[in-house]
């Protein structure tokens, strides 16, 4: 059997959501997808499932800019629980903000993996649901 990666998308337009669903279907790796449109609500599903593996995303995509709580509230919420969190997920800050102050400020969190600028290719993340799911594979 496949192992399946758990892939979250989290950003507040919903064109944007869809587009991104599509796209990652579109690369037709075994994955599993939802998306949600603030912070608050990936985190408050991270801290219901804290404990359950199966339930918790391998992969975030979360932009900065949204309502409720942005990217950046959302990553000091997360690295305040982190160390509760049963799984290793893996984080990308994805946001059209050429900003540098923006860029710099991911690339201090050391939980985020990279900042990707909008749109995201399907090649950019063909390589990187590739590498989560051969570090799957690997670990199990």
């Amino acid at each position: 059997m496949k192992k399946l990666l758990k892939a979250c998308i989290v950003d507040d337009d919903s064109i944007y959501r869809f587009t991104m669903v599509k796209t990652l279907e579109s690369t037709q790796l075994p994955m599993d997808i939802t998306a949600f449109s603030d912070g608050e609500e990936v985190l408050d599903f991270i801290v219901a499932n804290l404990d359950k593996d199966s339930e918790l995303p391998d992969v975030i995509f979360l932009d900065i800019d949204m309502p409720v709580m942005d990217g950046f509230q959302f990553m000091d919420a997360y690295l305040k629980i982190k160390d509760e969190v049963v799984k290793n997920i893996t984080i990308y800050m994805v946001s059209s903000s050429l900003d540098p102050v923006d860029i710099a400020k991911a690339h201090k969190i050391s939980a985020i993996s990279d900042y990707i600028v909008k749109p995201v290719g399907s090649v950019r993340l063909k390589s990187i649901i590739e590498a989560l799911l051969s570090e799957k594979k690997e670990a199990s």
